[in-house]
C-alpha cells in the first residue's frame, strides 16, 4: 500500500519527533511504529480472519492500531461505539470480524461486544522491548483496505469498502489542494471512526510527517487550551462546535490566529455561526463538502475563494455534475442532483451488489443523494437532501431553508424541519427547536419571525420545542427520528406559555 508505506516513511525519517499529541500523552515517531509493531505480532496470534476490528477513543492509540492492522495485511474496521447494540452485532457479522482492539474503558463504555467477538485489550498487550520489524505486504490499489460503515439513520448500516487506492488518492487530492507539509499541525475532536476523522485528522498529518493534536471529548475550553499551547494550521468540526466556540466568553482573537484552514462540513453551517465566530475570533471558517463514499473529501472552499454558502470547487481529479430526474446534466445556476466520479470514490457497499449498482450511473458516476447547483466558477453549493425535500403545493422546498432563517432567531440553538402530509397542499413544514440555554419564545413569536423573512407557503404549518434533537454521533440532526408523532418535551413546554 502506497499509504501504508508512505506513512512508515515518515515516522522512520524523523523518529524523535512528535507525531501525536492526545489527552494522555505525545507520541513520537518512533514510538507509533514499535508500538504498531508489538500490536501487529498479537493481532496475528489472535485472529484468521480478514478483517479487524478498532474501538477507541479518540486519541494516539487509533493511528497505532490501524498501522498495526494493516501491517498484518488485514482490512481496518473502525467500529461507532456510539451504536445501539443491534446495529453493532450486525456491523461485526456483516465484517466477520472475530477481534476488536479496544481499552477497558471504552469496553465499560459499550457494556457487551457481540457474542463472537473477543476483545484485544491494549492494557494486556507487552509493548516492552523491540519487536521484530515489518512493513507489512505491497497492496495493490484497488485492495479492501478499510470498511467504514454509516451511521445507519435509515435502515442497518451499511459498509462502505474504501481500497487502499480511495485513502491514498484522497489524502494526495487534499496535499494538493490546500498544501499541507510536515509544518502542519491538526487539531482535532471528530470521532476516528468517521470518515472526515479518520482521513483527514489521522491519516493526512501522518502522510505528510506533520502532527496531530486530538482530544477525545468536545469540551470548548478544552479546545481553546490545546490551540492556544499546539497553534494548530488547521481545524476542522461541525456546525454545533463552532457554535459553541463562538459562545466561550474566555475566547479572544489571539486563540485561533495560527490557523490557515478552519473547516466546517457534515450539515450547513448557519450564517449566524460564521459571522460570531469569525467576529469573536477573527477567522473565516470554510466549508467543505465530501461522503463517506468519496473518503470523504470531495470539496473544499479555500480562504482565499471564500464565498457564502458555497462548499468550495472539487478537488484535484475528482468530476462533478449535477443532473436532472431525467437524467440530464444541468447547467450553473439550476438544482439538481450531486454526482461524483474520480479515484477516491468507493468500491462500493459490502455485501450488497444490488445496492452498489443502484447507486452509480452509466457514466460511472456516483449519485450522492444530494441536491445541488454550480455557480459561474464552478463553486458549489449545497440545497438539500433529495430524499428530504419537501413539495409544497407544487414548489420545491428544502428544509435547510426553513432551518437557515429559524436558527437566527436569538433563542433558537437549532432547528429541524421536515414535512407532513396536507390535504390541500400536498405537504407543509414542521418544525422542531432546541433553545439556547435559559432562552424562551413561543410559537407565534417564531412564525411571525418566519414570515418576515419567507415566503408564506414556507412559514412552517407548526413549530414544536424539544429538549435536545436526535443526532448523530457526529453530531448532525437526524430528521429520520423527527415525524408528525413527536410531541414537544414536557421540560420546554413552558416556552410556549
Amino acid at each position: 500500500m502506497r499509504l501504508l508505506r508512505r506513512i512508515q516513511r515518515r515516522l522512520l525519517m524523523r523518529p524523535w519527533r512528535t507525531v501525536v499529541h492526545d489527552d494522555q500523552r505525545s507520541w513520537r515517531g518512533i514510538t507509533l511504529m514499535v508500538a504498531a509493531w508489538h500490536l501487529a505480532r498479537e493481532i496475528d496470534a489472535q485472529t484468521e480472519r480478514r478483517a479487524v476490528g478498532i474501538m477507541l477513543p479518540t486519541s494516539g492509540l487509533f493511528p497505532m492500531a490501524l498501522l498495526a492492522t494493516w501491517m498484518t495485511g488485514r482490512v481496518v474496521v473502525p467500529l461507532n461505539y456510539l451504536l445501539s447494540k443491534e446495529d453493532l452485532a450486525h456491523v461485526c457479522r456483516d465484517a466477520q470480524i472475530d477481534l476488536v482492539i479496544s481499552v477497558q474503558a471504552m469496553l465499560d463504555f459499550v457494556e457487551q461486544i457481540p457474542d463472537g467477538v473477543k476483545p484485544l485489550r491494549l492494557e494486556d498487550v507487552r509493548f516492552s522491548g523491540l519487536p521484530r520489524p515489518r512493513l507489512g505486504p505491497r497492496w495493490k490499489d484497488d485492495e479492501l483496505a478499510c470498511l467504514l460503515y454509516t451511521s445507519g439513520t435509515s435502515g442497518k448500516p451499511k459498509g462502505v469498502m474504501l481500497s487502499a487506492g480511495n485513502l491514498s488518492s484522497n489524502i494526495e487530492q487534499c496535499v494538493q489542494w490546500a498544501r499541507f507539509d510536515s509544518r502542519d499541525v491538526l487539531l482535532g475532536v471528530l470521532p476516528q471512526f468517521h470518515s472526515f476523522g479518520l482521513t483527514v485528522l489521522t491519516l493526512l498529518p501522518l502522510a505528510v510527517g506533520g502532527k496531530a493534536v486530538y482530544t477525545a471529548k468536545f469540551v470548548p475550553k478544552r479546545i481553546v487550551e490545546l490551540a492556544r499551547e499546539h497553534r494548530p494550521t488547521a481545524f476542522v468540526a461541525i456546525p454545533s462546535m463552532y457554535n459553541a466556540l463562538r459562545l466561550l466568553r474566555s475566547g479572544t482573537r489571539d486563540d485561533f490566529r495560527s490557523l490557515r484552514y478552519c473547516v466546517s462540513g457534515g450539515e450547513p453551517l448557519p450564517k449566524a455561526v460564521m459571522e460570531g465566530f469569525q467576529e469573536r475570533y477573527g477567522v473565516t471558517i470554510c466549508e467543505g463538502y465530501g461522503l463517506t463514499e468519496t473518503s470523504p473529501v470531495a470539496n473544499w472552499c479555500r480562504p482565499e475563494e471564500y464565498r457564502w454558502k458555497s462548499v468550495g470547487r472539487a478537488v484535484p481529479e475528482v468530476e462533478e455534475r449535477i443532473v436532472s430526474p431525467e437524467g440530464e446534466v444541468l447547467p450553473p445556476g439550476v438544482d439538481g442532483e450531486i454526482r461524483i466520479r474520480g479515484p477516491n470514490v468507493m468500491l462500493g457497499y459490502h455485501n450488497l451488489p444490488e445496492e452498489t449498482r443502484a447507486v452509480f450511473d452509466e457514466d460511472g458516476f456516483f449519485r450522492t443523494g444530494d441536491m445541488g447547483r454550480f455557480d459561474a466558477e464552478g463553486h458549489l453549493m449545497i440545497t438539500g437532501r433529495i430524499k428530504e425535500m419537501l413539495i409544497i403545493a407544487g414548489e420545491n422546498v428544502f428544509p435547510s431553508e426553513i432551518e437557515e432563517i429559524l436558527n437566527q432567531h436569538p433563542a433558537v440553538k437549532e432547528s429541524a424541519v421536515i414535512g407532513i402530509q396536507d390535504e390541500s397542499r400536498g405537504e407543509v413544514p414542521l418544525a422542531f427547536v432546541e433553545l439556547r440555554e435559559g432562552e424562551r419564545t413561543d410559537e407565534h413569536t417564531l412564525r411571525a419571525f418566519c414570515r418576515d423573512r419567507m415566503s408564506q407557503y414556507k412559514v412552517p404549518r407548526e413549530i414544536r420545542f424539544l429538549t435536545a434533537l436526535p443526532r448523530t454521533p457526529t453530531g448532525k440532526i437526524v430528521r429520520r427520528q423527527l415525524s408528525a408523532d413527536v410531541p414537544s418535551d414536557a421540560a420546554t413546554s413552558v416556552a410556549k406559555s
